[in-house]
Order: structure tokens, then C-alpha cells, then sequence
């Protein structure tokens, strides 16, 4: 499927979803989860932690609080504390996919899943997350957007997406 590659801060996003970048805990601390917690007003950790513990690449939903969307996406790419894989990132990609699928939305912002503290490198990580989303057929998803926070992890994934794309 098409999707965009945007730079910003996900927790300003306008989307149906918005998918946090988890731990199978689903406890939130910093990076992607930080931001979203701090913007999504109480509430939001406490039904994530909730939810969990999740399998290594699951889910979670849970209301959006005060983010710009109807619901937070928790996709569990490592397990607290632990490192990221290549399947656990494809499966955590694939599933938050399907997940805003399955809840009808039609947009969904993702973040590089996986690829910031779990400790996988970040360019091999960002090309899994775009292969599972080129092929990902959708029955409801029209708009999904890869957001990066800064310019070197925008360049990063605008040109890792231009070359799966290709």
C-alpha cells in the first residue's frame, strides 16, 4: 500500500491512530511513549500497563485521551529492557496495521518501531517497517505515515522508503 513519510512530533499528529513504539509491558517511558504520554493528559499509562503484559510483536488499544486521534496503537517491538528483532519489528508492524484496519480508521501515523531504544539498527529496522507496510493490503487504511522526529531520521526513512517503493 502507499503510504507518507512525515516529520514532526507523533504526539501532534491528527490521525484515527496513532501507534506507540512498546515494550510487551506496555509500561510508557521515554522516546515515542514519552511524548505521547505527556501530550495524551493522565490516564493513558494506566490503561496501557492495563492491557498488558502483550506477546512479543502484539498490540494493544487504548483510548487516545488528548491526542488528535481515537485511539493509541501499543505495539510491542521488545521486551522491557530487552532488544528489538527483525520479527519482532515486522510483526509489531503488521499487527498495529491491521489492528487500525480491524477498528475501520482510516489514517495511522507509525513511528521507526523497534528502532530507538530497543536497540536495532535504525536503517535495516525502517526498511522492515516499510516492506510490511508496501505489502500490507488494507481494507479501511488510506493514509499511513511513517513520522520521523528529527531531519537525519527523516532523510534516513525518506530514502530507505524511496528505495523499497522502487
Amino acid at each position: 500500500m502507499e503510504f507518507e513519510v512525515v516529520q514532526g512530533d507523533i504526539a501532534a499528529q491528527s490521525a484515527d491512530a496513532l501507534v506507540n513504539a512498546a515494550n510487551t509491558s506496555l509500561r510508557m517511558g521515554s522516546g515515542v511513549a514519552g511524548a505521547l504520554k505527556r501530550a495524551a493528559g493522565s490516564g493513558l499509562p494506566d490503561e496501557a500497563v492495563a492491557k498488558g503484559p502483550v506477546d512479543l510483536g502484539g498490540v494493544a488499544t487504548t483510548d487516545a485521551y488528548d491526542l488528535d486521534a481515537e485511539y493509541v496503537i501499543h505495539a510491542a517491538a521488545m521486551p522491557p529492557g530487552g532488544e528489538s528483532t527483525a520479527e519482532s519489528i515486522r510483526d509489531a508492524t503488521r499487527n498495529a496495521l491491521a489492528e487500525a484496519d480491524a477498528l475501520d480508521c482510516e489514517s495511522v501515523v507509525l513511528p521507526a518501531i523497534g528502532c530507538g531504544i530497543a536497540g536495532f539498527d535504525f536503517e535495516e529496522g525502517v526498511r522492515l517497517i516499510c516492506e510490511v507496510i508496501r505489502d500490507f493490503e488494507p481494507s479501511s487504511l488510506t493514509d499511513v505515515r511513517l513520522i520521523a522526529y528529527d531531519d537525519d531520521s527523516y532523510e534516513t526513512i525518506r530514502r530507505v522508503a524511496d528505495e523499497v517503493r522502487s
